[in-house]
């Protein structure tokens, strides 16, 4: 399906400030840190706003808050429901659970038994499927008919992009004026949400996306201004595989001002310096943003450049492995 052209109504500069003050209470105000040594390696004033410390452990938390508490009481009682194998379905787990209403899970069969774990500690039914996206999405529909719940999208949904948006609002309030604002970028959520607020709140500061070489259908799609979809995408940063929405494509377009592309070794020498250097635990999908500053040190030279870390949920397996 081309997602080039489609009319909805974005999310106004109000409706960002009620987002904010509607999850305030769920979710935590994460910190701003920095470091001396890595401003140095890049030649300019780096500050991380680690959403590794948000609740369930990724920025997640803000859109599938905003989302269900957006959903009327009546409607809301049938619960809500979602097809994920990452941070939004334990997102969307615990925020239901706040609510006292059921998050019906539907999880691929080859989900990590972490993750599988971490949802059903929130409460989260989960319904296993094959591990492909018809599959996925044919299952979720079953569960949506059977039940009544209120279908929550990852990321294309404008209520959970409302919700990411607090990203930035948030970031401006703690970082003055910054040149740069840089977010991962999967399906767009994130991105879609920090590139709109930025517009609003901080309109001369630019945001860029970053994302992983071997999964470069946003790179692809915002120049060439076409719809690329994400077809076999091999990266080390796994929470950035899925493709873009039809929401997330025409805003990115319109907010975005570049993405950027980074290989395999230069996530990995940007995650290796963020544990080394920041001390705390991310996933690969947040070192990113690192690596483009890291490789493309002249764009940046001098400037003052918010990272957002958009998670810390990683399989110490596969981190051992990597690093």
């Amino acid at each position: 399906m081309h997602k080039d052209y489609i009319y909805f109504q974005l999310p106004t500069q109000q409706d960002i400030i009620n987002a904010e003050s509607r999850i305030s209470r769920f979710i935590h105000k994460t910190p701003i840190l920095s470091s001396a040594t890595l401003n140095e390696i890049a030649g300019c004033e780096l500050y991380f706003k680690c959403e590794n410390f948000q609740k369930v452990g990724a920025f997640k938390s803000r859109g599938a808050m905003n989302a269900v508490l957006s959903i009327p009481e009546f409607q809301l009682r049938h619960g809500v429901c979602t097809h994920s194998s990452g941070n939004h379905a334990q997102a969307l787990a615990r925020a239901a659970s706040l609510k006292n209403v059921p998050a019906y899970i539907v999880m691929p069969s080859n989900a990590p038994k972490v993750k599988i774990e971490a949802v059903k500690s929130y409460g989260g039914q989960i319904t296993f499927c094959e591990p492909n996206l018809q599959a996925r999405e044919t299952t979720l529909a079953q569960v949506q008919n059977l039940t009544g719940a209120t279908e929550i999208h990852p990321y294309d949904n404008l209520k959970v992009i409302e919700g990411q948006a607090t990203v930035a609002l948030e970031l401006l309030q703690q970082v003055e004026n910054p040149d740069f604002i840089l977010t991962p970028v999967g399906g767009g959520g994130l991105l879609s949400g920090v590139s709109i607020a930025t517009s609003y709140f901080s309109p001369l500061t630019k945001v860029i996306a970053a994302e992983p070489l071997g999964a470069s259908d946003a790179f692809e799609s915002f120049y060439s201004k076409k719809y690329v979809p994400s077809l076999n995408p091999h990266t080390i940063a796994d929470g950035l595989l899925t493709s873009l929405g039809k929401y997330t494509f025409p805003i990115i377009l319109k907010y975005v001002s570049q993405v950027i592309t980074v290989d395999e070794i230069q996530i990995i020498e940007a995650l290796k310096l963020i544990y080394q250097r920041l001390k705390i635990v991310v996933e690969p999908s947040s070192a990113v943003v690192l690596a483009a500053v890291l490789s493309n040190k002249q764009l940046f030279s001098n400037k003052r450049v918010v990272l957002v870390i958009s998670g810390g949920n990683v399989d110490f397996d596969t981190l051992k492995r990597i690093l």
